[in-house]
């Protein structure tokens, strides 16, 4: 039970009470090898958010494929994407604002977010897909910076002779080449450390803005100038154009206001917006570097939505900027053909060439620093497995420099691609995906209306979630239907698999709180008032005084409740007063196992109670909630049998793995120890015949049907199934009261109740082959015609009441004659009669599964008890498992 001194947080690296002590769930906290270390929270808004998120939504596009943009979208339809870009980010950084401001955040960014959010299923997997997107995006900046390198460096394609500082040979392989040596040159300032390159990464803001600033003021000093350009097609297909760049001209403006999709000189494909806003959209992936950085943030919960709202303000500023510059003073052919503008119309083209370096560096470094920070998450948080198990090691720093060589040999892989533009769409997919699911765990918050999500960022609500989700899913299938699809099927594998996995986690399920919020609603909604006989179904207590010996019988009314609530009810003898601490609640966990292990459908109430009689009073009356309560009270038979373990008797209690438990603590021999063994013959009964006849007549006062089980233990284990032989086969019903033959009548309440609950049994998966057969007793003094006419009645009501069923005729006027008169009260039958009645139907029964017989009224007078539990005793001894049935409430119609 939880204790009031307990810490805010017990799981995770720190508690909010601010104890010191490790945790080995958390990631900031332990090294690879469990030991304490010093805090490594040494990074502030700007130098931890804001920096790596402007760096990282500048990046290579800023310099290289803005004016690509610009010449085949044209400024109107530039303006388009750029703005529908910047609308879908800006509302998924109201949802991770709302998350990070709703309490700790450690190392993982938006995998740590989403996750312990959504729960391990969509935390892992959307982790997962995140994971991949920052590989593949770091794979896109490593290929641009090539790019930008071979455009200065790199060999005339045309010529075979170097001229000047063009040395550097060309080709795919040679990209490859070259982009491997930069990815290593990355990996080795990773191993390093973020913390290095977040102080490196001030000094390549500034380059960058210096860049910038050379961009923008070019035009007021340059001249108008025409440029020849060549590109290469295939081996011996040149072209040549004559482009120009014009300065702050209206035509030029005019020229390229629309747009003119045509071919990517570097792809040799045709672009169209979808295209071309998919490159674009690389620059909008950046938005969660600062998040991603959130193990080294001071106060992540304040840094994050701060620095990224300023950085995407500030990109958004500069982006509107450089179209306007290049829309208005370069005509198109010149945009089109070449990636490198900026540096061809700069007052000092090293500006922007140092620029185009560091950006790209820097983001590279970022993207790889942001995936081995969710990869380490991923392994800490043990969801797959084996696979990622070393990923969890770090170094004496803090570093997890495992994760960082997992992550650089999979960029490796990415970049035999060869051409930044083949796999933007890809990133851009991944990122998609990824800012939706921020946005689905966001208003998945919202919508559980849970107490204790309180962020203290206020500006967002379920409409900008759902919106922001829309808007990602469109957006990724408009850019590339294929990679989307893709995408989203691996996304479903991925849950699947984590969800049969069941990994352990102390997170919480967003799934719980969506669902008791929708029960809730849809509870009170459940009118008992508006209940109908046509719309009946059983709502089943069961009492359970030890699960050792009622595991059967537990698994068979499972089997009737027919899509009902089924609750296991159990009264633990006590005073509260006398007890320090209610002994109830820490019983539950070891029910619940109980239910898990079994597989029935079926909830636990427990009760303390002075005496049985009161707890099951106390359970029938306000056991359930509104419309679901219980209206049917099933109990076990009171007789003098010695009961069996079924813990012996089921693989699953006594071969399953005793060391391991489930993931609530409770294990294979702690749930053995917890139900105490099977009465012996002498042990003493809790409870007497005349508590028990008491809690029957309690149940039909209160409305309630009554229902006596017997012989249940004899049923085979529901985990070894039915063999299909003869014993099992059939489902016999006597819809008569036994008891009292004069008053034979198979059309009351309680006979209609009966054959209801033999229908039902007989829709339920396992007793579906079942043939079900209906005894009819009569008395030969009738005549012939008196029972077939008996017969045909009976046969129009099973008609009427849709039951297919086979009816058997029995004459029993020798046991009925053995009755004193027409009229007699069950306390004045014979012990001959009694014996009669069941040799009467062992002879015509003994074949069946189970049997369902009208259990007569009980006795008014509690002298009568343990006469009336004799009778009962006799009836039914030796007949196999039995249901002694009373119904009071009207159950069947033969309405439409």
């Amino acid at each position: 039970m939880a204790n009031e001194h307990s810490p805010l947080l017990v799981h995770g690296v720190y508690s909010m009470m601010g104890d010191t002590k490790d945790s080995t769930g958390g990631s900031a906290g332990v090294t690879g090898e469990g030991s304490p270390k010093s805090n490594p929270r040494k990074l502030n808004t700007f130098f931890g958010v804001m920096v790596p998120t402007i760096l990282s939504m500048f990046s290579i596009v800023l310099f290289l494929r803005t004016g690509f943009v610009v010449g085949h979208a044209g400024l109107l339809h530039g303006f388009l994407m750029l703005f529908v870009a910047y609308f879908i980010i800006s509302l998924t950084i109201l949802s991770i604002c709302a998350i990070s401001t709703n309490g700790a955040v450690e190392g993982g960014g938006a995998y740590f977010m989403i996750s312990r959010s959504l729960g391990p299923e969509f935390g892992g997997s959307i982790g997962l897909m995140f994971y991949l997107a920052k590989v593949c995006a770091c794979g896109v900046y490593v290929l641009g910076l090539v790019e930008a390198i071979l455009d200065i460096f790199g060999k005339d394609p045309g010529s075979a002779v170097s001229h000047g500082v063009r040395v550097l040979p060309q080709g795919y392989w040679y990209t490859v080449l070259y982009s491997s040596l930069v990815l290593l040159l990355c990996m080795v300032v990773c191993l390093v450390g973020a913390h290095i390159y977040a102080k490196a990464s001030f000094i390549i803001l500034l380059v960058v803005t210096v860049s910038l600033i050379s961009i923008i003021i070019s035009p007021l000093i340059l001249s108008p100038q025409h440029f020849n350009i060549t590109h290469t097609y295939g081996n011996n297909h040149t072209v040549t154009v004559n482009p120009s760049y014009t300065g702050f001209n209206s035509t030029t403006l005019k020229n390229n206001l629309g747009p003119q999709y045509s071919l990517d000189y570097s792809t040799n494909t045709m672009m169209s917006f979808a295209t071309v806003f998919a490159v674009m959209f690389t620059s909008c992936t950046g938005i969660m570097a600062g998040a991603n950085m959130s193990g080294e943030l001071k106060n992540p919960s304040e840094s994050i939505p701060k620095g990224t709202i300023m950085a995407v303000s500030y990109t958004f500023t500069v982006y509107v900027l450089l179209f306007l510059l290049l829309g208005s003073t370069c005509d198109r052919l010149l945009l089109i053909n070449d990636y490198a503008v900026f540096q061809r119309v700069n007052v000092w083209p090293p500006f922007v060439t140092i620029g185009v370096y560091c950006a790209s560096l820097s983001a590279a470094m970022c993207s790889m620093i942001g995936a081995s920070r969710i990869l380490h998450a991923l392994a800490l948080d043990q969801l797959f497995g084996l696979p990622l198990a070393p990923a969890a090691v770090t170094s004496s720093s803090g570093n997890p420099w495992v994760s960082v060589l997992y992550t650089w040999g999979l960029v490796q892989c990415t970049l035999f691609a060869g051409q930044l533009n083949v796999i933007a769409g890809i990133v851009t997919v991944f990122y998609l995906l990824a800012y939706a699911a921020v946005d689905l765990a966001c208003l998945a918050l919202e919508w559980a209306s849970a107490p204790n999500f309180r962020p203290t960022f206020q500006f967002f609500s379920w409409h900008t979630c759902l919106l922001g989700i829309i808007s990602c899913v469109v957006m990724m299938f408009v850019i590339n239907p294929v990679y989307s699809s893709a995408s989203i099927v691996l996304l479903l594998l991925l849950l699947l698999f984590l969800h049969y996995r069941s990994p352990t986690s102390s997170w919480g399920y967003i799934s719980q709180a969506l669902i008791f919020h929708q029960v809730r609603k849809y509870l009170l909604m459940l009118d008992s008032r508006k209940d109908h006989v046509k719309f009946w179904r059983p709502q089943v207590l069961l009492m359970v005084a030890n699960p050792r010996s009622s595991c059967q019988l537990i698994c068979f009314v499972n089997q009737l409740k027919k899509g009902g609530l089924f609750v296991l009810g159990h009264v633990q003898i006590g005073d509260l007063d006398l007890l320090p601490a209610d002994p109830v609640q820490s019983q539950y966990n070891f029910w619940l196992s109980l239910v898990d292990k079994l597989g029935v459908k079926a909830f636990v109430d427990l009760t303390l109670s002075p005496s049985v009689r009161q707890g099951t009073q106390h359970l029938l009356r306000i056991t359930g909630l509104g419309g679901m309560k219980p209206n049917t009270l099933v109990l076990g038979f009171y007789d003098n049998c010695y009961p069996e373990d079924y813990f012996l008797q089921d693989p699953v209690f006594c071969e399953g793995d005793r060391g391991e438990g489930d993931h609530f603590g409770v294990d294979l021999p702690s749930l053995q120890a917890n139900f105490p063994p099977v009465r012996h013959a002498e042990s003493p009964r809790a409870l007497h015949p005349e508590e028990y006849v008491s809690i029957i007549q309690d149940a039909i006062k209160m409305g309630k049907n009554v229902c006596l089980g017997r012989y249940f233990f004899q049923l085979p284990p529901e985990t070894k199934g039915i063999k299909g032989n003869d014993n099992v086969d059939t489902i016999d019903v006597w819809p008569t009261n036994l008891l009292s033959p004069g008053s034979a009548s198979y059309a009351d309440v309680s006979s209609l109740f009966l054959l209801q609950m033999a229908c039902v049994l007989n829709m339920a998966n396992r007793w579906r082959r079942a043939r079900l057969r209906i005894f009819v007793c009569v008395e030969s003094e009738l005549g012939d015609q008196g029972w077939l006419a008996k017969e045909e009645q009976f046969r129009e009501l099973l008609g009427k009441l849709r039951i297919r069923a086979a009816i058997k005729i029995v004459a029993w006027d020798n046991v009925a004659r053995m009755c004193r008169g027409p009229n007699s009260e069950s306390q004045k039958l014979t012990e001959d009669f009694l014996c009669a009645v069941n040799a009467l139907l062992r002879e015509h029964s003994s074949t069946a599964a189970v049997r369902f017989l009208y259990l007569p009224h009980p006795p008014s007078s509690s002298q009568l008890s343990q006469q009336y539990l004799t009778q009962l005793d006799t009836l039914t001894r030796d007949l196999g498992p039995t249901l002694l049935i009373h119904g009071v409430t009207p159950v069947t119609c033969t309405e439409l």
